[in-house]
């Protein structure tokens, strides 16, 4: 994976992950999982909108809003019972909000792996997250398409 493709909010969280011991990285997920943003409230009385990620075993729904200047805006749903999964989605939250489209679909697949959380947690939880992102790009995909296919 190429640093360049990954945008910097996203580098920064990769960096602060490896640059702690391996038992530390897990309390910074923990952090993460305590920053995960409220949604906006004119999404929280439409849960209709939000798509389950079903590689995560845990609840997780997830949906994505274009800006009419092509901001990226990452909204999730992880209950608070399950720190793990809620931390990887506050990361993809944090880390690809503000992002341009292209920006986010240019992140490298596999940047899951790469922030050092593979030996402190399941290959499962990290599949959770790689999809995460994959269903990420594909929302966007879709509405791109959508707007592409509408002018």
């Amino acid at each position: 994976m190429t640093s360049s493709t990954v945008p910097a909010a996203l580098a920064e969280i990769r960096d602060d992950f490896l640059a702690l011991p391996q038992k530390e990285r897990l309390t910074l997920l923990l952090e993460f999982s305590n920053e995960l943003p409220e949604l906006p409230e004119r999404y929280q009385e439409h849960p209709d909108l939000f798509e389950r990620v079903v590689e995560c075993q845990s609840p997780v729904y997830i949906f994505v809003e274009i800006d009419d200047d092509d901001s990226v805006h990452l909204y999730a749903t992880a209950p608070r019972e399950s720190p793990t999964t809620r931390g990887f989605a506050s990361i993809l939250a944090q880390g690809l909000d503000g992002l341009s489209v292209d920006e986010v679909l240019a992140i490298p697949d596999d940047y899951p792996q790469s922030i050092g959380l593979t030996e402190a947690v399941s290959p499962l939880r990290i599949r959770g997250m790689t999809a995460l992102l994959a269903r990420t790009k594909r929302q966007i995909r879709a509405r791109r398409g959508d707007a592409a296919s509408a002018g």
